[in-house]
């Protein structure tokens, strides 16, 4: 918590007939993670990327690759992911009932993966209390899994805020990590509240300018962080 911001482009916005390049791009523009999207069409109603993709960019990312599992079974699939180069995984707290929650974080580290947690608008930050000690990242959605370019919606900041105390509260100081509609108007807020991580998906990849658009975020939001850490 409160470490400098990092910006995580999200691949579901990339240009898929050059993806090279624009993982190449956001690279020399200073990016921290590559966010990867996996969507399977039932817990949210979307399709997108898998296995085969993953594989790929692990092998022509420099930087670390995040994967955000929007997935009904975590269970079964954590291996396969952590198999083709996940350099960290998050599951959602929704997909995972009684203890099945602590033994996805333990999957995942025993995989040799970083182990985060992901909750939906609505899913209480108190969902995290018997495993936050144990995370490496929090994920809080400021909109509804499913599609790029939907709007923030606005209190997510507070959200940010609660998983803060949760953390100090358990002695832990996991990233926090905020993903849905974060651009240069909403990244200050949620930075200011304590996130470290910033998923940008059309912010960056529809900009005219990626990389200028991924640094004016960066600096956005790191003016922010410093301004709330000064008060």
């Amino acid at each position: 918590m409160f470490q400098p911001v990092k910006i995580a482009p999200s691949i579901l916005s990339a240009n898929f007939m050059d993806f090279r390049a624009d993982i190449e791009r956001i690279e020399r523009a200073g990016a921290g993670f590559v966010h990867f999207d996996v969507i399977d069409g039932h817990f949210a109603p979307n399709l997108t990327v898998g296995v085969p993709v993953l594989k790929q960019l692990a092998r022509a990312a420099s930087i670390p690759v995040d994967v955000h599992l929007m997935i009904t079974n975590p269970l079964e699939q954590i291996p396969w992911f952590a198999d083709a180069g996940a350099d960290s995984i998050t599951v959602h707290a929704e997909a995972l009932y009684g203890d099945d929650l602590a033994r996805a974080v333990e999957m995942i580290k025993g995989a040799g993966a970083k182990a985060a947690v992901a909750l939906k608008p609505r899913t209480p930050v108190a969902t995290l209390r018997d495993v936050i000690a144990d995370l490496d990242m929090v994920l809080v959605m400021s909109v509804e899994p499913g599609f790029s370019g939907q709007s923030y919606i606005a209190g997510s900041d507070a959200k940010v805020a609660e998983v803060v105390s949760l953390a100090r509260e358990a002695g832990a100081s996991p990233l926090i990590e905020v993903d849905g509609g974060i651009g240069l108007a909403t990244a200050p807020l949620v930075a200011a509240a304590g996130a470290d991580v910033l998923v940008c998906g059309n912010a960056v990849f529809g900009a005219d300018d990626p990389a200028a658009a991924l640094a004016s975020i960066q600096q956005a939001a790191e003016a922010a962080r410093t301004g709330a850490l000064a008060r």
